[in-house]
């Protein structure tokens, strides 16, 4: 699989249930991951708190869809250590240019400042990788990726593994069997990331999750 490695078989990897990693930026190997306990997070389930319903009302980011992919997988692998390989970077982006891979950007004015990407198969997003250069800015990306979701008829939100981060969103962990149960029935259905009329504003997407509780804001990245 890993020779010959396309977007076509990459895309079949996901249907069985695996992703890819890379040791590091340069790392030309890519290794194939289907944790026992698998992370992701309901999109009935999306928690919404006080400070993030306000952040999200208030319009102080703009949001987009799709409007600058490479650069949010270029900013989710900007770490000191990286699981996106150049490699596995340019698959994605063929995915992309083939409508099977998404990104949510958030803006502060002109600067890219928060982002979320990933992979579409059917119903299942498989949620790659997010990043936040300012306060609370992949919060929003989430809130809005799900909203979308939602109105796109998509029935799972595969965030791979559970971090503190996604946890106080919602997040929740799964066995490998229920994963891969949830995930047939995802990947046998159809969904749209970009649904006809879709162009939501965010009070609409406040609107659409019940805020309860404050959270710590985070700018972890997964």
């Amino acid at each position: 699989m890993d020779e010959e490695l396309d977007p076509d078989t990459l895309l079949r990897a996901y249907a069985m249930g695996i992703f890819p990693m890379a040791d590091g930026r340069d790392d030309p190997e890519i290794h194939w991951i289907d944790p026992r306990r698998r992370g992701i997070l309901p999109l009935d389930g999306f928690h919404l708190s006080r400070s993030l319903s306000r952040r999200v009302r208030s319009g102080s980011y703009r949001v987009t869809a799709d409007a600058a992919f490479d650069a949010v997988v270029a900013a989710c692998a900007d770490r000191s250590e990286t699981w996106i390989s150049h490699r596995i970077q340019r698959l994605y982006l063929q995915l992309h240019q083939q409508g099977q891979a998404h990104s949510i950007e958030v803006w502060d004015k002109d600067r890219l400042a928060g982002g979320v990407y990933g992979v579409t198969l059917g119903a299942a997003f498989f949620g790659e990788s997010m990043f936040s250069r300012a306060t609370d800015a992949s919060k929003v990306a989430l809130a809005f990726a799900v909203h979308r979701l939602r109105a796109g008829g998509f029935r799972l939100f595969d965030t791979q593994f559970l971090t503190p981060h996604l946890a106080s969103l919602g997040g929740i962990e799964i066995s490998r069997a229920e994963y891969h149960r949830r995930l047939a029935a995802a990947v046998a259905v159809r969904a749209d990331f970009a649904p006809v009329g879709y162009s939501p504003t965010p009070l609409d997407v406040a609107g659409s999750f019940a805020a309860s509780g404050s959270t710590q804001d985070s700018t972890q990245t997964s």
